[in-house]
């Protein structure tokens, strides 16, 4: 359960909030299982808050630190995160579909099983992060950084990762069927046993790349 004092300050606006976090900054904020549907928290500073199963969705979170937040379970769904910090964050199990996180640096973040669904990650920061069984069908992903990435046994089912850099992500198992890969940097990454079906692969670098029983479109 939240803190009440907690997210009494925080209701009290960004000025409040920021002043108590500054004064007072080993607390870590308790906020789990709130209730932000539509809440406007552009801008705030809410690192290592525990944000656990709270419903954040359709809030404003554009530019907002959530560095290190627990994030587990959560409800984003078609929140607005573009630019925001989600830097070694916690969003395994999150509901993210629809969400705006254009920009945002989700840098060795947790998303372990997340569902992304039909959410925006354009030119995304998501070098180390784990995404290993999370859903990212219709994703949008152009230009995202995914350098050494664990997507095993994602769903990027029909994905848009034209121009990515996939630079020795492990993509071992993953479902990519339909995926748009055209343009992308695949070198030295881990394809083993990834389904390719019907995806799209003009102009991508697979040097070195691992494809041991990968199903391979039929027009590579």
């Amino acid at each position: 359960m939240a803190n009440q004092e907690h997210l009494a300050l925080l209701k009290a606006g960004a000025v409040t909030w920021i002043e108590w976090r500054e004064k007072n900054p080993d607390i870590e904020p308790d906020l789990s299982g709130v209730d932000l549907y539509e809440a406007n928290l552009a801008e705030a500073n809410l690192s290592f808050v525990n944000f656990s199963v709270a419903n954040l969705s359709f809030a404003k979170l554009t530019q907002a630190n959530l560095s290190h937040a627990n994030l587990i379970g959560v409800n984003l769904s078609q929140a607005n995160l573009k630019n925001a910090v989600l830097a070694d964050a916690n969003l395994i199990g999150a509901e993210l579909k629809g969400a705006n996180l254009r920009g945002a640096d989700l840098g060795t973040a947790k998303l372990h099983r997340t569902n992304l669904c039909f959410a925006n990650l354009i030119e995304a920061n998501l070098i180390g992060a784990d995404l290993s069984k999370a859903n990212l069908h219709e994703t949008e992903l152009i230009g995202a950084y995914l350098y050494k990435a664990d997507l095993y046994q994602v769903n990027l089912s029909k994905a848009h990762l034209s121009s990515a850099y996939l630079l020795r992500a492990n993509l071992s198992g993953a479902d990519l069927r339909g995926a748009d890969l055209r343009w992308s940097n695949l070198k030295g990454a881990n394809l083993a046993g990834a389904n390719l079906t019907g995806a799209r692969l003009e102009g991508a670098n697979l040097n070195g790349a691992n494809l041991q029983d990968a199903i391979m479109p039929d027009s590579y």
